[in-house]
């Protein structure tokens, strides 16, 4: 490489950028834009040699084709969707992602959201933070059946999925996935079963839990005609991608009862609008789906040490692309 590399990093890390450093730093100028959207990059990145996206803002065709120099776009998490790989591509450049970042903390949250549904723990807490001393009771969460035996659907079987199988497992639920695209022979490795459609594993699901990315095919896989394919009852756990699920339609599925409660930690707008009826329903103590919501504000990935992976993987990328050697885990 020919003089110092640029390196820019869009949005969600900012200064003091210590772990970028220590591995750009005696190769490239690193710096980081702070971006809360695409126009925020205007005249900021154009001449990067590298570029370290999350998931605040969207680089799409119109950000891509000023670019005069980038050898490389690192979507510095597992999902891509934010990123126009397709406009990459006809530029000639790599879009990379880093997809073993999350895994145990995405597997842990799916876990941990599920138990708190199941057991009825967010429910109880819910309802005894405004309901008086005589309501110190189990009563009001019956029924509740015993996890042990129940089946824990898992939609796609990759990474964060397989460790959310394997959690599932150790809590001796009967675990199904279905993803049509891995080959035969995952569910005798994992000790799982496979599903053949979705609406085979829905259909025998005590939870439900989405592991898949976003793309045109599972954009509102879960929606109002899937959900009725869920037993009634039933819970589901969303930590994927918040185009994944329909929120409208989960709404509809817990206020009418179908649905015994949804666990959300991705939406389809983040920060959501004040207005959006899923916000609105879980703020509402007298809307009837309150007390069966749980909302996190896309935070499932998160841990000390996930964050600094991500920063770690996605800087370490740019460095092989800036010394001339080919990225790795390229998503286009």
């Amino acid at each position: 490489m020919a003089g110092r590399g640029k390196v820019v990093v869009t949005d969600f890390i900012g200064e003091p950028l210590e772990d970028e450093l220590k591995i750009l730093g005696d190769i490239a100028d690193v710096a980081a834009l702070n971006a809360g959207c695409e126009d925020d990059l205007i005249g900021r990145i154009e001449d990067a040699d590298a570029i370290m996206v999350y998931h605040f803002v969207e680089v799409t065709a119109k950000t891509i084709d000023r670019l005069k120099n980038c050898k490389l776009i690192v979507r510095c998490g597992v999902g891509f969707d934010n990123v126009d790989a397709v406009a990459a591509r006809k530029r000639g450049i790599p879009v990379a992602n880093v997809p073993d970042y999350g895994t145990e903390e995405v597997a842990d949250s799916a876990i941990g959201l599920s138990l708190a549904l199941a057991r009825g723990i967010a429910f109880l807490d819910t309802r005894l933070r405004r309901t008086p001393q005589h309501e110190w009771t189990h009563l009001s969460v019956r029924p509740l059946t015993r996890l042990r035996g129940q089946t824990f659907g898992i939609v796609g079987i990759g990474c964060i999925g397989t460790a959310t199988a394997l959690r599932a497992k150790a809590l001796g639920m009967d675990v199904l996935f279905y993803d049509p695209y891995v080959p035969d022979g995952f569910d005798k490795a994992l000790g799982v079963r496979r599903a053949e459609t979705l609406e085979e594993l829905l259909s025998q699901s005590k939870i439900v839990s989405p592991h898949c990315p976003l793309t045109d095919e599972t954009r509102h896989l879960i929606n109002a005609d899937t959900l009725a394919q869920m037993p009634g009852g039933s819970y589901l756990v969303n930590t994927s991608r918040g185009g994944v699920v329909d929120t409208a339609a989960v709404l509809e599925a817990v206020t009418s009862g179908h649905l015994a409660g949804a666990a959300i930690d991705v939406l389809e707008q983040e920060p959501p609008d004040e207005n959006d009826p899923l916000i609105a329903a879980w703020r509402d103590p007298d809307h009837p789906a309150h007390d069966r919501l749980i909302v996190n504000p896309h935070a499932a990935f998160y841990s000390e040490e996930g964050q600094r992976d991500m920063r770690v993987k996605g800087s370490e990328n740019c460095r092989r692309v800036l010394l001339g050697e080919p990225p790795r885990n390229v998503v286009n």
